[in-house]
């Protein structure tokens, strides 16, 4: 017995490449080039249509079965029916029978509880109908009682409601009296408040008429200056008990941009300067012919105080005579820091109050100095820190970049290992698949449903 040699020529022929004789082997698993896709293409329609045709002889037998079942149950539910309905039934009729005796049983006695009833009831009525009566007879006893006392209780009230009235009328003309007296000194008043305001208004009106001469008899340099003159008296007034320390000239010298203010207010305490002002004074005449605004003052006056740095600025104005929002007071300026504009008669009421502000942080403002003067030292050593941290900074994000990026290229490998892996485990699954499914290759199996094949298979057999 020999192995024969072959090849497959086509997809239905199998062609010997030797004599062969009976016995001979052909081993199929010799052929490498194999086309197993039309075997397993076979076996798949074969395991499909073994499927197909059990599933459905399975639903025949399982609807068959379930139909059985089926008519088992309705069977068996109509029969209990059936004997329920015989219970029911017998049921009925014995409750028929003794509700039919209870009910000739319940007319006697209700025709019986009738009689009783209609004689309870006349005799109730009799014992009402002489109650009635005696009620009757006390409600007349009563009327008549009721109605004199009535009578006395109307004639009572009569006179008690002609002494209210009386009370009343005297209580109303009392009232009218003393109605026409606060009258008469509300007029009197009224006529006080208004010889008052007119006297107010005649001397608000010289004053005016002052202040207008005023005005015209000055230049506008004399009106500029009678401004910073009344500021320089009405401050020189007080200076030597309220503010003995403090420092208030005019500022003469100009900054480096050629600009000045009109005065600068220090205040010391133990030669620490604890508060400082920027004044400029802005005053014109009536008769200008361009109106300037308390808005084209502002830039410039900051500008100053940052030049003398000074920690306020406050514009001292008479201009915009008419506005309600000046005239108030105090007006702080929204967008600069630490500025104000007052009128002339609030100047020496401000500087209090900005210096009696200002003297609550004395004692931080030397505290804070002590601390200075004895941290200069610390402040050479927190600059050497500082850049040593810098330095060690740049040091360690350099090698904390450098040690993340090594750590990806690790994870970017890692990755790329398990994909090799996945390939290589899925190439082995399929290799174990094919090669069961090659084992379990016959001749019968490869010739089923191909007569071609099947013939050459027995002729060589027969050879």
């Amino acid at each position: 017995m020999a192995k024969v040699r072959f090849h497959i020529a086509s997809q239905t022929e199998l062609v010997l490449d030797q004599e062969a004789r009976i016995g001979d082997v052909i081993d199929l698993t010799d052929e490498q080039n194999i086309d197993t896709s039309i075997i397993n293409g076979k076996i798949a329609d074969i395991l499909d249509d073994k499927l197909v045709q059990a599933k459905v002889e399975w639903q025949a037998q399982q609807e068959k079965q379930a139909q059985i079942e089926l008519e088992n149950q309705l069977q068996a539910q109509k029969q209990s029916l059936q004997e329920q309905l015989n219970d029911k039934s017998q049921q009925i009729v014995a409750l028929e029978t003794k509700l039919t005796a209870l009910s000739q049983q319940n007319e006697a006695e209700l025709q019986s509880k009738l009689i009783q009833k209609d004689l309870d009831l006349q005799e109730t009525l009799a014992k009402k109908q002489a109650e009635i009566v005696e009620l009757q007879a006390k409600i007349d006893a009563v009327k008549q009682q009721s109605q004199s006392e009535l009578t006395t209780t109307l004639i009572k009230k009569d006179a008690e409601v002609q002494n209210e009235l009386a009370t009343r009328e005297k209580v109303l003309a009392e009232l009218r009296s003393q109605l026409q007296l606060k009258e008469q000194e509300k007029q009197l008043q009224l006529a006080s408040v208004k010889n008052d305001y007119e006297t107010q208004l005649k001397t608000a009106n010289e004053q005016v008429e002052f202040y207008k001469d005023f005005k015209a008899r000055q230049s506008t340099k004399e009106i500029g200056e009678s401004l910073e003159q009344y500021a320089m008296t009405e401050f020189n007034k007080i200076r030597p008990y309220a503010f003995p320390n403090a420092y208030f000239e005019k500022d003469n010298t100009l900054s480096e941009t050629n600009s000045k203010g009109d005065f600068i207010f220090r205040d010391y305490q133990d030669d620490l300067e604890f508060i400082s002002i920027m004044f400029d004074m802005k005053n014109e005449a009536d008769t200008t012919a361009s109106k300037h605004k308390n808005t084209d003052f502002f830039k410039e006056l900051d500008k100053d105080r940052r030049e003398k740095k000074t920690e306020y600025a406050v514009l001292v104005s008479m201009l915009e005579a008419d506005s309600d929002l000046y005239n108030t007071g105090i007006v702080q300026v929204p967008d600069y820091d630490k500025m104000y504009v007052i009128r002339p008669q609030f100047f020496i009421q401000f500087i209090g109050v900005l210096r009696n502000a200002a003297l609550n942080s004395v004692s931080y403002k030397k505290e804070l100095e002590q601390v200075k003067e004895q941290n200069i030292d610390i402040t050479h050593f927190e600059s050497d820190l500082t850049q040593f941290k810098n330095a060690f900074g740049k040091n360690y994000e350099s090698a904390s970049n450098n040690f993340k990026k090594a750590i990806e290229e690790i994870d970017k490998s890692i990755a790329r290992m398990e994909a090799v892996k996945r390939a290589l485990t899925t190439s082995e699954n399929q290799l174990r698949l094919a090669n069961n499914k090659l084992e379990d290759v016959s001749v019968k199996k490869l010739t089923r449903g191909n007569p071609t094949m099947k013939a050459k298979f027995d002729e060589t057999k027969r050879v």
